[in-house]
């Protein structure tokens, strides 16, 4: 079931955004997710709206986005490695489409089962740039409802 996070449900969303970021991205160290965390939990969850996926009483995954005035930015698709390939990393993007339009996503360049995943999604790809932050190449991609 998809649902707003809570505060209790904090920590096992943060444990599955490292632990996914660190499979997901093995060309970047993991030193930098591990360095990354903190501003993760008390700069971008308290500033985003964050859904979660559970069941069984366990987050499976999750998905955050943040709102400005001419998009919806999703800064971060986390699914559990064991749960992945099961369409709840699409059934999270889809709650996300239904609430606005049009979304905008960055996916590094390397994670080509990202950028497949979001392209399946309907998202092209917009631009390419290095990220900001860990300098590695990444594609800023959008979705838009055309209806």
């Amino acid at each position: 079931m998809i649902k707003h996070l809570e505060d209790n449900e904090i920590e096992e969303v943060m444990d599955v955004w490292l632990k996914t970021n660190i499979t997901a991205h093995n060309f970047i160290p993991e030193d930098y997710w591990i360095g990354q965390c903190e501003v993760v939990l008390e700069e971008y969850l308290p500033s985003s709206t964050t859904f979660v996926y559970k069941e069984d009483n366990v987050i499976k995954g999750f998905i955050s986005i943040k709102k400005n005035k001419k998009y919806s930015f999703i800064g971060a698709l986390f699914i559990l490695e064991e749960y992945q390939q099961k369409g709840i990393g699409k059934k999270l993007v889809n709650h996300c489409k239904s609430l606005d339009s049009p979304l905008e996503v960055c996916a590094y360049v390397e994670n080509v089962n990202a950028v497949n995943f979001y392209r399946h999604c309907g998202f092209s790809i917009i631009s390419k740039q290095p990220n900001e932050n860990s300098g590695v190449m990444e594609y800023t991609m959008q979705w838009k409802n055309d209806s």
